[in-house]
């Protein structure tokens, strides 16, 4: 078929199953962290659980989010995004009535398997049904539309949490997945490909899942019974161990879920150097202020909601921007700056305790934070889908934002332990107050580090020479599909493909003796398999 227009009520259906579906993902990764303090409380947990709870949605969200888009290509994308949301609104219901930590932590590590299969599966449907020329604007609308629910979710979660339960913040899934359950089944058209070849990744994915687990079991739990423990050791030197037999099994099967040989890319390389530096100081940070924020400041958790809104106020009034300075100057100068930025405003938040005030202590923070992170998103992103030839755009993508999940990850495990917050410390304000000024220091200098990387290893790409320019006849020029302003937050949803990616084959004259267009098969790579979104077939 030729594709789905957005202006046609088909379209429209289209992109209000898809919106839908991520916006239950976005929204339950940000209500979750203003509901941390009510959870400990309500179930006395310790702050390793509260890890725990974050650490075990992304481990799985993490380890399985490359395999959940090769088996969207394999047995169809409808199909998988449809069983993630089953999946994840069943989990979310497990998470609600949980009676304990462990059972709550369980519920949440099956959240992220729901999760895997239906984020990516997303804007793999709006690739798979749009017609090539209104793709860019269907995922621009895609972008803009789940930035609006991620805004909403610190708010939504406050008051939820204040007004009622914490619980409730996992049942507000089920009217949402029913009406995309419904939206899907009668309007999304099943999409796969069928030349996908080899066998999905398992074995790659288990590696990585298991190994991240052992690493995060290990760095968790090590401040609380010993780094010496033989629990503790085991896990490290397990997980450390999967990973590097990861690593080997991604080098010999012939398709892998992560091609190793995008990372001799130099700029790939950096910009996801770049890219962990950044994202890890932003999950460690945003684990830990909601708590600084309520059990130190007293605020309400509505309060605290409202609190952290300039960020993404900021992020989708200055990214789209960003991201055209970017296109116009190169990347290198907004992702040496940018990360600076960050650290700057994260480091403010040292200014953050009970006797400060929001106006003066947590706004001016919460804005320079917003600012480094709308100045560094956008070219980050980009140059890490440019930096690769365009026919891997979409499994570049899906590494980028891989790599960010990582980050928080990890640092939701280190960070807390490097700044002497261990045990019920939460529980005792001067204390959490004390570790949590160590904790926004660190995380600063973090960044710090990621914009001296940047500005050592990013290289603007080579401006087009203008001698004679005057006097050479023009090249004709194909008609490209117009660019939308988006912006893309790596935590939330999988990056979209990059929307300018046909002009770097050429068009599809080009596609027919290089490969198939981006626009047609951003994500394959050598040997089938797939971490991106796919065209129509």
């Amino acid at each position: 078929m030729d594709g789905l227009r957005v202006d046609s009520p088909a379209g429209r259906w289209v992109l209000a199953a898809t919106v839908l579906g991520s916006a239950i993902a976005s929204i339950d990764a940000t209500v979750v962290g203003i509901a941390l303090p009510a959870i400990g409380r309500d179930l006395g947990a310790g702050l390793s659980s509260l890890q725990w709870v974050v650490t075990g949605y992304t481990l799985t969200l993490a380890g399985l989010l490359l395999v959940a888009g090769d088996l969207g290509d394999r047995y169809g994308r409808r199909r998988t995004f449809l069983v993630g949301v089953v999946w994840f609104v069943v989990a979310s219901m497990g998470c609600a009535v949980a009676p304990s930590g462990p059972v709550l932590i369980g519920s949440r590590a099956l959240q992220g398997v729901g999760a895997a299969l239906l984020t990516p599966g997303s804007l793999a449907i709006l690739e798979a049904s749009f017609a090539p020329q209104d793709r860019s604007r269907a995922i621009g609308t895609w972008s803009g539309l789940s930035g609006v629910a991620t805004a909403v979710g610190p708010f939504l979660g406050g008051w939820l949490v204040e007004v009622w339960s914490w619980r409730l913040i996992f049942l507000i899934n089920l009217p949402v997945a029913a009406a995309v359950i419904v939206l899907a089944w009668r309007h999304v058209p099943e999409s796969r490909d069928p030349q996908v070849g080899g066998r999905v990744d398992v074995v790659g994915g288990a590696l990585v899942t298991l190994g991240l687990v052992g690493l995060t079991y290990g760095l968790i739990e090590g401040p609380g019974v010993g780094w010496t423990g033989p629990p503790v050791l085991v896990a490290l030197v397990g997980g450390a161990l999967l990973l590097v037999a990861f690593v080997g099994w991604e080098r010999r099967t012939p398709a892998p879920m992560l091609p190793l040989e995008l990372f001799a890319a130099r700029q790939f390389a950096a910009t996801n150097l770049v890219t962990f530096a950044v994202y890890a100081a932003l999950g460690g940070t945003l684990f830990l202020l909601p708590i600084q924020l309520q059990q130190v400041c007293g605020y309400s958790a509505l309060r605290s909601g409202v609190a952290l809104l300039p960020v993404t106020v900021i992020m989708l009034l200055l990214s789209a921007r960003s991201g055209a300075l970017a296109a116009r100057i190169g990347p290198r100068l907004q992702m040496s700056v940018g990360p600076v930025l960050v650290g700057v405003g994260l480091a403010l938040l040292r200014r953050v305790d009970a006797a400060g005030s929001y106006l003066t202590d947590v706004l001016p923070a919460v804005a320079v934070f917003g600012l480094g992170l709308a100045v560094t998103v956008a070219p980050l992103t980009s140059t890490a889908l440019s930096a690769v030839p365009a026919r891997h755009a979409g499994i570049a993508s899906a590494v980028n934002n891989d790599v960010a999940r990582a980050a928080g990850l990890i640092a939701v495990a280190v960070l807390p332990a490097a700044a002497g917050i261990t045990g019920a410390s939460y529980l005792r304000p001067a204390e959490f107050s004390r570790g949590f000024h160590t904790a926004v220091l660190l995380a600063a200098g973090l960044c710090a580090l990621g914009g001296v990387i940047a500005a050592l290893t990013i290289r603007n790409p080579p401006r087009p020479a203008t001698a004679d320019a005057a006097t050479r006849p023009a090249a004709p020029r194909e008609p490209l599909t117009p660019v939308p302003r988006w912006s893309h937050c790596c935590l939330d949803a999988p990056p979209p493909p990059h929307p300018d990616s046909r002009r770097l084959t050429g068009g599809p004259a080009a596609a027919s003796a290089t490969g198939p267009a981006p626009g047609d098969d951003p994500g394959r790579r050598p040997g089938g398999g797939s971490g991106g979104a796919r065209g129509p077939r």
